[in-house]
């Protein structure tokens, strides 16, 4: 991943630090050592953006798509519908 660069070098550098962003090459920004920042262009900013948003809605989707879960005295109304599962009953302490 791009270049890594100390704050103040960052500070002083800014306009080459978003340039190489905008070229395509994520900067890493340290302070006092440790991994402080990542400088990217707004274009990858924003596909990043979407791809999480479009994994969420697939995450969504799978967990729609479960099988029904059945209480006690519930029977399944389409004959479609996926296995039918029937919770057991848990004593806490």
């Amino acid at each position: 991943m791009g270049n890594q660069w100390t704050l103040q070098d960052a500070k002083n550098k800014f306009s080459a630090v978003v340039e190489a962003a905008l070229n395509g090459r994520p900067q890493r920004v340290t302070r006092r050592g440790e991994p402080a920042v990542v400088v990217v262009s707004a274009k990858d900013f924003d596909a990043m953006k979407d791809q999480e948003i479009e994994r969420n809605r697939a995450f969504v989707r799978h967990l729609l798509s479960a099988p029904k879960v059945l209480g006690p005295g519930e029977e399944l109304i389409d004959e479609n519908d996926r296995a039918m599962l029937i919770p057991r009953d848990v004593e806490f302490d």
